[in-house]
């Protein structure tokens, strides 16, 4: 939030999506459901999976309400593999240069 340093949830919205990426630990599911995160991603593994909150309750979906046009599953799974081949620095150019050009 632009001029926050600190999020105050009694009066801040909360965030539109979560993205867990941390491989040391995980934060429990129950965290961002206090929060009310409507879309949490969680990459586990090299995989993405994306929830969307439903009736208090963390539901898998195969794409983003945030980004409904992007197939971010298969983006995802392109880019991790492009790293393994190519190197991190040169997949993320080619991430960036396909999601550019998607506009």
């Amino acid at each position: 939030m632009v001029g926050k340093n600190r999020i105050d949830l009694s009066v801040d919205p909360p965030p539109d999506l979560a993205i867990e990426v941390d491989v040391t630990s995980k934060t429990q599911l129950d965290a961002y459901i206090s929060l009310r995160v409507p879309e949490l991603w969680i990459c586990d593994r090299g995989k993405l999976k994306i929830y969307t909150l439903q009736s208090g309750q963390y539901q898998p979906v195969s794409t983003s309400p945030t980004f409904p046009k992007l197939q971010i599953l298969e983006l995802v799974a392109e880019v991790l593999a492009q790293s393994i081949t190519i190197g991190r620095s040169p997949a993320l150019r080619a991430f960036r240069k396909k999601i550019q050009n998607l506009k």
